[in-house]
């Protein structure tokens, strides 16, 4: 098959966008708790999701993955192999993060996943910090504390139940959520910093 030219266009903003639109959707309500959760909101946060940090991230991995394999055309920077990799594995986790949230299912298991997921944002690190990216690497020591803070609120390690006219207090959610309103918003920056570098010719770090 004839290779094609390779292409500058790598659609990474919109798999930013997605996660961003994810966290600061979860963010706001693990940290402040607002609004309360209960059966309708958590249907709502889980079709959003599903759909934004879940189905945008798969996308762009996927199409990473077909960019870099069979069509050849992102093959001169190859950190995007990384970024297949964490957008893919993100995304199908946010899917299944959404349909828990959807389905009012237990959420305790969510701490066993954050173990890889923890090993995933380290790898990310040392991909883009050795390339020199610090944006990315940044971004990626953000995603591990994020899932360090995911196993910490899934056990609700060092908090307590509902008691005695005393709401439940979980400390890893409080951070979890503090943790997902700061990527997000630096994922937010990150969308426009790729946006208007490609489209704009301007040069912000990312």
């Amino acid at each position: 098959m004839e290779i094609l030219p390779a292409s500058m266009f790598v659609p990474v903003a919109l798999g930013f966008f997605g996660l961003a639109t994810g966290y600061l959707i979860y963010g706001p309500q693990e940290l402040f708790g607002y609004p309360p959760r209960d059966r309708n909101v958590d249907r709502s946060n889980g079709v959003w999701g599903i759909w934004m940090p879940g189905f945008c991230q798969l996308l762009v991995g996927l199409y990473l993955f077909v960019g870099l394999t069979w069509f050849e055309v992102f093959t001169t920077n190859k950190t995007l192999y990384m970024a297949a990799l964490a957008f893919s594995a993100y995304g199908i986790h946010w899917f299944a993060m959404g349909w828990i949230r959807l389905q009012g299912s237990d959420a305790r298991p969510n701490g066993y996943m954050s173990i890889p997921f923890v090993l995933l944002g380290i790898l990310g690190m040392l991909v883009f910090f050795r390339a020199g990216d610090w944006p990315l690497g940044l971004l990626f020591t953000g995603l591990t504390l994020v899932y360090v803070a995911e196993f910490f609120a899934s056990f609700n390690i060092g908090g307590r139940p509902a008691h005695d006219g005393h709401g439940p207090l979980n400390p890893g959610q409080k951070v979890l959520g503090l943790l997902h309103i700061l990527v997000g918003l630096w994922l937010l920056y990150l969308t426009f910093a790729a946006t208007l570098n490609l489209s704009s010719g301007t040069h912000l770090p990312a």
